[in-house]
């Protein structure tokens, strides 16, 4: 498993009127790891000819983080392929999981928006050899 963490403090701005993180605000915390997580993966490449593009999110929100909570965002990705590739998150506060979620993404040809089918290189980076 090709696993990334990252960790967050819950700032006021993340904050809704029930006093905890709005449900939106997980979604982009899902957004910032697999991002980051991708530009790590492909540090050593100059510039892919391929993007991805979300085609479907499933979020289970389990439990809530209030403002100045540690969260700790993970990430993986699952079955890879065809044209379609599943990262999974979880989020946590300590031992308690506040989110199990998991996002759909298509890859696209950068130049023609195109769906495009996954390479062995491509898996090569996502899925770790076992």
């Amino acid at each position: 498993m090709n696993f990334f963490e990252k960790k967050h403090i819950v700032s006021p701005l993340e904050i809704d009127e029930y006093n905890h993180v709005n449900n939106v605000v997980y979604v982009q915390w899902m957004q910032d790891v697999s991002n980051d997580h991708w530009h790590l993966l492909i540090k050593d490449i100059p510039k892919p000819d391929y993007v991805w593009f979300v085609i479907r999110h499933e979020v289970d929100y389990k439990s809530q983080a209030i403002l100045g909570d540690e969260v700790r965002i993970n990430t993986w990705v699952g079955k890879t392929e065809g044209i379609k590739s599943i990262r999974h998150y979880e989020i946590y506060k300590g031992e308690t999981l506040l989110v199990k979620s998991q996002t759909t993404f298509c890859l696209l040809d950068a130049k023609t928006q195109r769906p495009k089918r996954i390479t062995q290189e491509i898996k090569n980076l996502l899925l770790p050899v076992k």
